[in-house]
């Protein structure tokens, strides 16, 4: 898997886990909900470490913790 889908899918499974929608994670992290879109959605491919230590505030997690997963230790070479 792809730093962009380990990141969009590590979003998406915080958000089930902890019960949020795009526009409360949005309220939340004071990230605008079409960034949020964008990146889970593929018109954003490479979202900034800032935007996502915001979603992390907003989940109330550090990044530690959204980095550390098992699929972020196996992500294939992005430079071919």
């Amino acid at each position: 898997m792809n730093t962009y889908s380990t990141v969009k899918n590590r979003i998406l499974f915080l958000c089930n886990q902890k019960n949020l929608t795009i526009n409360k994670l949005s309220t939340l992290s004071g990230v605008a909900p079409s960034s949020i879109k964008n990146i889970l959605y593929g018109k954003s491919k490479n979202p900034g470490i800032v935007t996502i230590k915001m979603l992390c505030d907003g989940m109330e997690i550090t990044l530690n913790d959204f980095f550390n997963a098992n699929e972020f230790k196996n992500l294939e070479q992005e430079i071919k």
